[in-house]
């Protein structure tokens, strides 16, 4: 039982750097293209793996050029009953915020 346990709170870990990966791809497209959904492509497919139903990504924009774009992605990420449901809620949120500066407008 604690081996599923620590399997699951690999899977958990995984899907932590997998959205921060996506925040920082995120702000890295915010940086050079105006279109939110943009961004939001580039962040989803920088979150291979990740459930795209379950992944939330924000722009904020302030500004103009060399200015700060931030880009916010929180992913819920589900927890298997089998695997540590006595240990972990049904589901794990993951938040990060990635900033980078805009090179347009």
């Amino acid at each position: 039982m604690m081996l599923l346990a620590l399997v699951q709170i690999g899977v958990l870990a995984r899907d932590r750097l997998l959205v921060a990966h996506a925040a920082r791809a995120g702000a890295r497209e915010a940086a050079i293209q105006e279109s939110d959904v943009a961004v939001r492509d580039a962040a989803i497919a920088a979150a291979a793996g990740l459930d795209p139903a379950r992944l939330d990504v924000e722009v904020q924009r302030v500004g103009g050029r060399g200015d700060p774009v931030s880009v916010a992605v929180s992913y819920e990420a589900p927890v298997a009953g089998v695997l540590a449901g006595w240990l972990l809620p049904p589901t794990v949120t993951f938040a990060t915020t990635a900033t980078a500066r805009q090179e347009f407008g």
